[in-house]
């Protein structure tokens, strides 16, 4: 018999199976920290456990296990494994790691010393058996008894829960990729990740179910909590959404989940409900816990005083929520140098264009920070452009423009569809029918594992975590968008590819356009026409509609503007100020930022007109935007000069003058 969330959600109120002390439920979580983070050697940090005080972390990037210090400073534990995962502890001290890469569960001694405990290296299946003969799928998830030293896997791409005990694997519970519920044989899990034991039972964080599960001992499975609808909504158990549970975590009566880029929490309250406590956004915020942001957290663990130790992947960061007194609040310019500057970006690959020949020059169809939608009355969705498109023929072969490993569980998205993607730790991939021709047949290559329904047709695609592709390695085909959107960076530190990648041949001798300059008053509703005047005291905004251009490009092609700004001149063309460069697209804005750098009018998308509006007198960039206006105030009566500003990344730049009066 299955138990249904709601007897699960009032073992919460009964404490029947809380394993802690009073002491357990007294920390509140106020408050983010960081740990440890890039300057301390850390990568791409995933798995983290403690023990006896200290706190260990498993590095995908670096194929390590570290020990952090009292400081955050980073010890090596262990080298040379391929893209481990989760880490968990055997009762006796040994660590036991998911070395994805490898398809392995590994054991490393105190020593350093690593064995493999089941799977057989570098050889991928779904067989149970001896420990030495069975075989996994990228594994990810881990948990281990304390009573016992038996072994729980999430084997991800198998959809299952195994067991490793007594020198046997054995499949706990699932068999195929979907969402059932029940007895071991038939329930059915999608790329599940982390495990926890809460006592006798286990929590699967099932990420492409979008749910938290239960297995019982019998491996019968049920849902404690989520329904399957994507999203950050909080509430009862049953009702709650998640947006990709991928670590969890107990500590006494509650549960912690690291869900998409946030941190949610089950049992903090006197009755089951699930909590967000950081803020649901990608980016990288310390402070008070509510408003601090993480960038794909991905392991969870308790230290000994009940803080929450938090893996911040794309972060490259250990972060610890508490009530004070751990590690360091660090401020946006700490943050920014930890970054990986566009030059620093630019030197770790040789670059190549996304086809063959790699060297051969494409033309550019679209930019970092490019309004994408319309900002309209009707308030509809605009976001920033945050890659670079390259154009194509529709079905031509797009490759691999470096050498990566798949570091992203769920590295794949919007299967069949036009915004198809595959997410490397570097390099994102978008517009691109993944592993397959313009026809839809899959190439040969198993680190492409397609999903058929039960005539045979694909219905999804999964690049596993430890996946390796090298540069020229066929990525896909393009699809009807005709172009391959390349994304520069790490995800929530995304550069413009232009300055992060230069491709071999690129240029530009042909200067952005300015259409038209306009004062607009702050209510939008009068606009200063050039010789028109305005008052002494005054605060205008400042409308720039421009485009740029590139050499090699359709005389049509419009693009995004590297940078605007403006200055002011007297009526004899003397400067009254500098040029005050206001708007920026070296690395990727908030969307937050897009109606604060565009206005009314805007427009840019697959089909239509493209209009670019800035906004100029407002500030977008890299150390945030705000909104603001030009100030008359300081301006004695008089004949001025407005000159506005347009460059791109190449140096071309060009101007517009606008002239006004200021009157008394």
């Amino acid at each position: 018999m299955f138990l249904p969330a709601l007897i699960i959600g009032i073992n919460f109120l009964t404490g029947c199976f809380l394993r802690g002390t009073a002491e357990d439920t007294q920390v509140t979580y106020k408050s983010t920290a960081t740990f440890s983070g890039p300057e301390k050697g850390i990568k791409e940090p995933f798995g983290v456990a403690v023990r006896d005080g200290s706190v260990y972390v498993s590095d995908g990037e670096a194929g390590a296990v570290l020990k952090l210090g009292n400081d955050g400073t980073a010890s090596v534990v262990v080298t040379g494994l391929n893209t481990p995962s989760a880490i968990a502890f055997l009762p006796g001290g040994d660590l036991v790691v998911a070395d994805t890469g490898s398809h392995t569960i590994k054991q490393v001694a105190a020593d350093g010393s690593v064995k493999i405990i089941a799977g057989v290296e570098n050889t991928s299946g779904s067989a149970d058996g001896s420990a030495s003969s069975a075989t996994f799928n990228a594994p990810i998830g881990i948990a281990v008894s304390e009573k016992d030293g038996s072994i729980f896997v999430a084997d991800t791409y198998n959809d299952r829960i195994r067991l490793i005990r007594d020198g046997h694997v054995s499949t706990l519970a699932g068999s195929s990729r979907g969402f059932v519920d029940g007895s071991p044989s038939g329930a059915k899990f999608d790329t599940p990740l982390g495990l926890a034991l809460w006592h006798d039972r286990l929590l699967v964080a099932d990420s492409g179910n979008l749910r938290i599960r239960v297995v019982e001992p019998s491996g019968d499975v049920s849902t404690l909590a989520g329904g399957g609808e994507e999203g950050f909504l909080d509430g009862w158990l049953s009702q709650a959404a998640f947006a990709n549970p991928t670590a969890i975590t107990t500590h006494g009566p509650r549960v912690f989940v690291a869900d998409g880029d946030a941190i949610r929490v089950i049992g903090r309250r006197a009755f089951p409900f699930v909590e967000t406590i950081s803020d649901e956004h990608g980016g990288y915020l310390d402070g008070p816990a509510r408003r601090s942001r993480f960038n794909r957290p991905s392991g969870l663990a308790i230290g000994p005083g009940g803080e929450l130790f938090v893996a911040d992947s794309d972060n490259g960061s250990v972060r610890v929520i508490a009530d004070g007194g751990l590690g360091r609040l660090l401020s946006r310019d700490e943050i920014e140098s930890g970054r990986t500057t566009a030059k620093e970006f630019r030197e770790l690959q040789p670059p190549r264009w996304p086809y063959d020949p790699p060297s051969n020059p494409r033309e550019v169809a679209g930019t970092l920070g490019e309004i994408r939608g319309e900002i309209s009355p009707e308030n509809k969705p605009t976001w920033f452009h945050n890659g670079l498109d390259i154009a194509g023929a529709y079905g031509e072969v797009a490759k691999f423009i470096r050498t990566e490993t798949v570091l992203d569980p769920r590295s794949t998205d919007n299967f069949g569809k036009s915004r198809e993607l595959l997410r490397l730790p570097t390099i994102g991939y978008i517009h691109v029918r993944l592993g397959r021709d313009k026809d839809d047949n899959p190439f040969p290559d198993r680190r492409f594992q397609f999903v058929r329904d039960a005539s045979g047709r694909l219905i999804d695609i999964r690049v596993p975590r430890g996946a390796r592709f090298d540069a020229g390695d066929m990525l896909g085909t393009l699809n009807s968008m005709n172009h391959v959107h390349l994304i520069a960076g790490r995800g929530g530190a995304e550069m413009n590819a232009l300055d992060a990648i230069v491709l071999p041949g690129i240029g530009d001798s042909i200067a952005p356009v300015i259409e038209s300059v306009e004062l607009l008053s702050e209510d939008w509703n009068h606009t200063v026409a050039d010789g028109g005047s305005i008052r002494a005291g005054e605060k205008r905004r400042v409308i720039v509609q421009a485009y740029d251009r590139m050499d090699g490009n359709a005389e049509r092609r419009r693009l995004g503007v590297f940078r605007l700004g403006y200055q002011i001149l007297s009526g004899a063309s003397e400067p009254v100020t500098g040029i005050d460069w206001r708007i920026s697209f070296g690395r990727m804005p908030s969307n937050d930022a897009v109606r604060v750098a565009y206005a009314p009018g805007s427009r840019s998308g697959a089909t239509g007109e493209t209009k670019f509006r800035y906004i100029v007198s407002n500030r977008v960039g890299d150390d945030g935007f705000s909104e603001e206006f030009l100030d008359f105030g300081g301006l004695s009566p008089g004949s001025y000069i407005l000159r506005a500003f347009a460059a791109d990344y190449f140096g071309n730049k060009t101007s517009k003058d606008l002239r006004f009066e200021i009157e008394r």
